[in-house]
């Protein structure tokens, strides 16, 4: 098992032993490719740069050149990926390492890697990301930041690009913190939209706040294993030798060092994907443009803490010889991971916003990735990962196409009936919709989620996550049924607007300067309403094409994409599908999928709400635990009065410290 994989399905794994960690295979001889991958990241850097030195008005030469960098890029990626196809059981990594910089006898080293974890990664984000940007063209079309929108994009993707692909945890961190970066100029980029502004600052801190606990772990792993390389020959710190020195330590409380290192690290990945207690930033990022909103919350930076754990698994998984069960690390990722899952979801149901609905999906989504990491191992997690950036990055872009054609309204109250106005976006809509209800045996989240179930369901230690992981899918279904019938369904209700409350922090525009202006209410007829133009709808259609397409890597009739992963052939074996166990999770995963699906809808038609001041019938039903979930669970509130004010008191005795003594 080359990447440390666990079976096929999901299937229950004896924990990692530090000292039992089977040898890895060298892989194929070095290629040019991968002596060279610094090109695919580097290519939307150079675009970043120039993008940055152009003027305002070569909007045609920053577009232009950030779109030809990412195909560039896609072109590269695919040519990586394919020479990761190898033979029968061997594992294709290819690094390439270098010294960065020499102190005294100390040298800092750095390096890249091409193996398919990488490779997949790669391919995913350039293609995603290029879907991204030719939609940004026609949706920035008329704001007057458009040149620095694109650099700010070319960036972004740059930062991601080089994650991906390293072999140092240290070049991995930088580039961490480089999304971190960028991700704050693109949260922040109306930036004279007060809201805009502090979203974007709260997503930089909060993220800083589990960026503390990698860079400590960063640090206590160099001490230990003298490198901070994943492989090196045999020296690198996620090695046999380095992982056997690990698992044999202790800390003075008497944790396993291996387990403190993993933790500290774990933290990181908590605050980039937005995971409990630090999930409070990633929905206030829809203050962005929705391009943004896509690139954040579908392939890119909430992706890079799931990636952190899948490319750290070894660490995470290392446990002392003697100790039985799965190890301390692996069940923290696990109930992380479920809690969330259940949390974000519960919290969506309540939710008026149309794009923060997706927000507080993606949070419970990356839920579900960190319990598969948990529960089944790197392949489980990983394509929960993929095909959650195709059909959540479809779901953001076809907000952005509804906001578009309702002249910037985000209130889902304010809507209805938008399927006859906006064909193609209520079609590919609806199909990523499915995709993430997890829709039985026709699309990619169906079986991307039933495989995490499965894994959950055959864990050693208790079924408890499986159980969260049944409440998680149900709940889905029914807040995506439930925006689906506000949005598409029933009469329009768009024809008089009020500022109301949950839309007037999240609405966006165009320019800045529009939300400059004071929010008086408007009024729009329902005609006004209009399908987004072929630049924006036609990115839409492959990504729908893709949220099915994906389905076929990952059947238990043939699970190619394990097979890629280990390194090991993968032929079609009907036997998988009628194992008892198998089949027992897929009927649960469909049944609260279709049940969560078919309760929403009931619920929602048998008495369509005609104006958008009618309360939600939940609201009727539960007004107090309605308030509660709309009120996010007053987290928010709670770190105000805890963590805020206890750093205002800080920063005033500061203050009387400067001033007196």
């Amino acid at each position: 098992m080359g990447y440390f994989l666990p079976p096929l399905r999901g299937s229950a794994l004896p924990p990692l032993r530090g000292s039992a960690l089977p040898p890895l295979p060298t892989g194929f001889p070095m290629t040019w490719l991968a002596q060279n991958l610094w090109l695919i990241a580097a290519l939307p850097l150079l675009a970043a740069g120039l993008s940055a030195l152009a003027k305002r008005s070569q909007r045609t030469f920053a577009a232009s050149l950030a779109l030809g960098a990412m195909t560039l890029a896609f072109l590269l990626s695919c040519a990586a990926f394919v020479s990761t196809l190898g033979g029968q059981g061997e594992t294709t990594r290819q690094v390439h390492n270098f010294d960065w910089f020499v102190l005294g006898e100390t040298t800092l080293r750095l390096g890249w890697m091409l193996d398919p974890m990488a490779a997949a990664m790669l391919v995913m984000i350039t293609f995603v990301g290029t879907l991204i940007f030719i939609y940004s063209v026609g949706y920035m079309a008329q704001d007057d930041n458009f040149t620095r929108f694109f650099c700010f994009l070319s960036l972004f993707a740059a930062a991601m690009l080089g994650l991906v692909m390293a072999n140092s945890l240290l070049l991995l961190f930088l580039c961490l913190e480089l999304v971190g970066m960028a991700s704050y100029l693109l949260i922040g980029f109306w930036y004279h939209k007060p809201s805009a502004a502090a979203a974007a600052k709260k997503a930089f801190i909060t993220t800083r706040v589990g960026d503390l606990g990698f860079f400590a772990g960063l640090l206590w792993l160099y001490s230990e294993t003298g490198s901070l390389l994943f492989y090196d020959a045999g020296s690198g710190c996620l090695e046999t030798a380095a992982l056997t020195a690990l698992v044999t330590r202790s800390t003075i409380l008497g944790m396993g060092t291996s387990t403190a290192i993993a933790l500290l690290i774990f933290c990181g990945a908590i605050g980039k994907s937005g995971q409990v207690p630090l999930h409070v930033w990633l929905p206030d990022a829809m203050e962005g443009p929705t391009p943004v909103s896509a690139l954040i919350h579908a392939a890119t930076m909430v992706a890079a803490g799931v990636f952190l754990v899948a490319r750290v698994y070894p660490l995470m998984a290392a446990a002392p010889p003697a100790s039985v069960g799965v190890s301390t690390a692996l069940q923290t990722v696990t109930w992380i991971g479920a809690i969330t899952a259940v949390f974000a979801a519960l919290i969506a149901v309540a939710q008026n916003d149309l794009k923060r609905i997706l927000a507080y999906s993606t949070v419970s989504q990356l839920g579900y990735m960190m319990m598969g990491l948990g529960v089944g191992g790197v392949a489980v997690g990983l394509f929960h990962l993929l095909t959650h950036a195709f059909f959540k990055a479809l779901l953001f872009l076809g907000a952005g196409s509804v906001v578009h054609g309702c002249q910037e309204e985000q209130d889902i109250r304010h809507m209805g009936g938008l399927r006859r106005f906006m064909p193609v976006t209520f079609a590919t809509y609806t199909v990523g919709m499915l995709a993430l209800s997890g829709f039985p045996l026709f699309f990619s989240g169906f079986w991307s989620k039933d495989e995490i179930l499965h894994a959950a369901w055959l864990w050693p230690p208790t079924r408890w996550p499986f159980l969260l992981g049944l409440a998680g899918a149900f709940l889905t279904a029914f807040y995506m049924t439930r925006q689906m019938w506000y949005v598409f369904f029933g009469s329009n209700r768009g024809g008089a607007e009020h500022a109301a409350d949950d839309s007037a922090h999240g609405r966006e525009s165009q320019s800045p300067e529009s939300h400059l202006s004071s929010p008086q209410p408007r009024h729009r007829h329902p005609a006004a309403v209009h399908e987004s133009p072929g630049v924006m709808t036609i990115p839409l259609a492959v990504l729908a094409v893709c949220a099915v397409a994906l389905s076929v890597f990952g059947t238990p009739v043939w699970p190619w994409f394990h097979s890629y992963l280990s390194g090991h052939g993968a032929n079609p074996e009907v036997s998988n599908v009628v194992k008892v166990d198998a089949l027992l999770v897929m009927f649960f995963s469909a049944a609260v999928s279709l049940g969560g699906l078919g309760l929403s809808w009931w619920f929602y038609s048998r008495r369509p709400a005609r104006t958008a001041e009618e309360p939600d019938p939940l609201e009727q039903l539960q007004p107090q635990i309605f308030a509660v979930l709309r009120g996010k669970f007053f987290i928010d509130e709670l770190y105000a009065l805890s963590v805020g004010r206890w750093n205002a008191g800080c920063a005033r005795a500061a203050r009387w410290l400067d001033d007196t003594v």
